[in-house]
């Protein structure tokens, strides 16, 4: 099958949904079993008696591991087709997730984690190009916003049930819980993902080699200048969500762990913009969309660095919305830009997008022990306007970036 001829499921159609429905359930397993330790890091903290900074190193090994791992599993994905490449490394993750629940010690846990990322990163390298390969192009923004909204919820769902659980029975039942929820949600993704109709197989020796294909999407200022957004755009969202609990637990908020972990929460106002984004994007054109979210990002940090809960909630609500809209709008951004090894972008979005997760989600402890939450909250600031300012030199003009007929794009 040479590339065009499959037109690509219809929005609406059966197929469309069940797509949709299975990169949902593949979001949730995948993100909350990446981030599920993130509502325990107190818990974690006390139990192995290490700082705030060095209990978050359990998500950053998972982020890091997932970062390092996304390449090497879009090359997978290319030879063994996207939906085969998901379905195994979800399955991989579950274990892998089940088992660091029950690591003896701080270091095991981190390798554990490392691994699980490792097997994670076969998710987020393949899902957007299966969306693109499989259902029309008029509708791929949509369809990408769907997804992202899906992560969402799946980081939603993993923290809210690690939370009151670790919370009640120590983090290590809160993170098997999650790991449950996760193997259920595997196999609803194997149970409705259609069978692939756009997929061509890269055959060995033909075509541009793996190096090549990354080579040449490196090359482009456009492609860099999303992955940048990635890069510091989660960083700083990563940070704020890192540290947050630790600072909600201390003078003058002292919440309890159950009632800070419902503050993620403020992930549903995420499922709801990255949607949005997606169709604001269709018709307004993607800059002018991520330029409105990065403010809207800055507004919500300002917002929490009161001593007034309610304003401190609103704020997170804020922020975490204006964050996933720009993911939302930057993630389905590569293969509009791609020329060749569109799997290769999207991985390569991936590694700048967990870089940030692992490098600057642990930097901003730095900030936190040093000058408290203000700190974390200029740091993720500064990465956010520095993303703003890259995005208005480097991507506008770009394909994309302006509204246009669907044909163009």
């Amino acid at each position: 099958m040479t590339e065009g001829t499959w037109p690509g499921h219809a929005q609406g159609s059966p197929a469309y949904r069940r797509i949709l429905a299975a990169l949902l359930f593949a979001g949730v397993a995948t993100f909350a079993q990446l981030y599920s330790l993130q509502a325990v890091l107190t818990g974690v903290a006390a139990e192995f008696g290490v700082s705030p900074a060095d209990a978050a190193l359990s998500v950053s090994a998972a982020t890091l591991g997932l970062a390092v791992a996304v390449i090497p599993w879009s090359a997978v994905a290319d030879r063994a087709g996207r939906r085969r490449t998901m379905a195994w490394a979800i399955s991989g993750a579950v274990v892998l997730g089940s088992v660091a629940a029950l690591a003896p010690t701080f270091e095991l846990l981190i390798i554990l984690r490392f691994l699980e990322g490792v097997a994670l990163g076969g998710v987020p390298a393949t899902a957007l190009v299966y969306l693109y390969e499989e259902v029309q192009r008029l509708h791929a923004a949509v369809a990408a916003g769907t997804y992202v909204a899906g992560t969402t919820l799946g980081g939603l769902a993993g923290r809210l049930v690690a939370g009151p659980i670790g919370d009640a029975f120590g983090w290590r039942y809160g993170v098997l819980a999650v790991g449950i929820m996760a193997g259920g949600s595997a196999v609803a993704f194997i149970l409705l993902a259609p069978r692939p109709r756009g997929f061509r197989a890269v055959i060995r020796g033909a075509g541009p080699s793996l190096v090549g294909r990354i080579t040449t999407n490196l090359r482009s200022p456009g492609l860099v200048a999303v992955y940048a957004q990635g890069f510091l755009l989660m960083g700083g969202f990563v940070a704020v969500y890192n540290y947050l609990g630790f600072h909600l637990e201390a003078p003058p908020f002292v919440l309890p762990a159950s009632l800070v972990s419902l503050l993620f929460l403020a992930y549903l106002s995420g499922t709801a913009t990255s949607r949005l984004a997606g169709g604001l994007s269709a018709r307004f054109g993607r800059l002018p969309v991520l330029l409105t979210a990065i403010p809207v990002i800055m507004v919500g940090l300002t917002a929490t660095l009161t001593a007034f809960l309610p304003l401190v909630v609103v704020g997170l609500v804020v922020f975490t919305g204006g964050f996933f809209a720009a993911h939302a709008v930057a993630s389905g951004w590569t293969t509009v830009l791609a020329t060749a090894g569109r799997a290769q972008a999207s991985a390569l979005y991936n590694v700048a997008y967990y870089a940030g997760s692992s490098v600057l989600g642990w930097l901003g402890g730095l900030f936190f022990g040093q000058f408290g939450w203000r700190g974390v909250a200029v740091f993720s600031g500064s990465l956010a306007a520095a993303a703003g300012i890259i995005a208005v030199v480097a991507l506008r003009g770009a394909p994309g970036s302006g509204p246009r007929a669907p044909r163009n794009e």
